[in-house]
């Protein structure tokens, strides 16, 4: 079971519209399909989503970090070394969605080589997650509509809504807009991505404070200290640290500073093992935590939703599953597909999905 190849393709599919949000826009998913070939014939795959406005990333470095750096350092490991594998990528700064997505494609390439899902080699709590659904920035008239045909096609009753515009009344009457539209019949929670200020923040969440949202996520930058400190102790619903906290460190710092009280937990980020240390550290600090999504595809989304039902904390909360939904394609061979609102681990060894050659074959852009 060792690595005899770690290989790093980089590809590009439109979305059926821009996704924007405070920190920035995406006008096409421009990732990078990573594969990790074994002795044995096996080969594991995952999906690394740069993301330059958040993590520094590009889709140009993450291929140069794996091909240049990172294959010289594990290719000849087993599979079943990952502790190893973890330690090794550590020695890079940064470039955390290429570890994370090297991590996953050896758990998947060790699940099929073992006849296992990775879900169940992580916990296998539950085979399926119910699903939040993202509403990006438009108006509320066109926000609504969007949650209309997200519930009616897909059953999805949670909504993760970007904010973090200027003036904050623009971003709390999409929000009032969705609660008089579906009443008490969905989830609604707020996503600023570090766009207002602490003072802005707290006015936007006061004018929103009849309207029963779950969560409130990034609303003002984590270097703010003292602000969002501030802000925290005021609010009355879990406030959910998601870029702030890449690592256990980094959780660990930000709820005993009182800078948050929930976490995001994001498979692209930490890959399986990074994201099982953040979920028992989670867990031991008794804190609200929600499956996100860096924009995944669906190989991202099926490493998500591996996770998330592995563990019973992970699986209490809709995960922000159907972001592929925006895209116009995909590579998967057998397409993911979210039924009254839930999405099911795909059965199979590993993460049980398949590559479409014919796909990456069109979709790749380095021929």
């Amino acid at each position: 079971m060792k690595i005899t190849a770690l290989e790093a393709i980089p590809f590009a599919i439109p979305y059926r519209k821009p996704l924007t949000f405070a920190s920035g826009e995406v006008r096409a998913a421009e990732h990078v399909l990573v594969r990790v070939h074994t002795d044995e014939g096996v080969v594991g795959v995952a999906e690394a989503p740069p993301r330059p406005f958040t993590y520094g990333e590009t889709q140009d470095g993450i291929l140069a970090v794996i091909r240049q750096i990172f294959a010289p350092q594990i290719v000849g490991l087993p599979l079943t070394e990952r502790e190893v594998v973890t330690t090794r990528l550590a020695r890079t700064v940064g470039n955390p969605t290429a570890k994370a997505a090297v991590d996953m494609a050896i758990w998947d390439a060790l699940g099929r080589t073992l006849g296992l899902s990775v879900s169940a080699m992580l916990g296998g709590y539950t085979d399926r997650m119910r699903v939040s659904h993202m509403l990006g920035f438009d108006t509320p008239e066109a926000m609504v509509a969007e949650a209309e045909h997200i519930n009616a096609r897909f059953g999805i009753t949670t909504f993760k809504v970007k904010v973090g515009r200027r003036p904050v009344t623009r971003d709390t009457a999409v929000v009032r807009a969705l609660r008089e539209r579906f009443g008490d019949t969905v989830d609604l929670y707020i996503d600023g991505n570090r766009g207002w200020t602490a003072a802005e923040s707290l006015r936007a969440m006061q004018e929103m404070a009849d309207l029963g949202l779950i969560f409130a996520e990034e609303l003002c930058p984590a270097d703010d200290v003292l602000g969002r400190r501030w802000l925290v102790s005021r609010l009355d619903v879990p406030f959910i640290a998601d870029e702030s906290v890449p690592t256990p460190a980094d959780i660990t710092r930000e709820v005993l500073g009182g800078s948050a009280t929930a976490i995001s937990i994001k498979t692209a980020r930490t890959g399986f093992t990074g994201s099982q240390r953040a979920h028992h550290l989670a867990e031991g600090l008794g804190l609200e935590v929600v499956m996100g999504n860096q924009i995944d595809g669906q190989i991202g989304t099926a490493c998500a939703v591996a996770f998330g039902s592995a563990f019973e904390l992970t699986s209490r909360r809709a995960g922000e599953l159907s972001n592929f939904l925006d895209m116009s394609d995909d590579l998967l061979a057998t397409p993911l597909h979210i039924s009254d609102g839930q999405l099911q681990v795909p059965a199979g060894p590993g993460l049980g999905i398949d590559v479409d050659p014919d796909k990456l074959r069109h979709y790749r852009t380095d021929h």
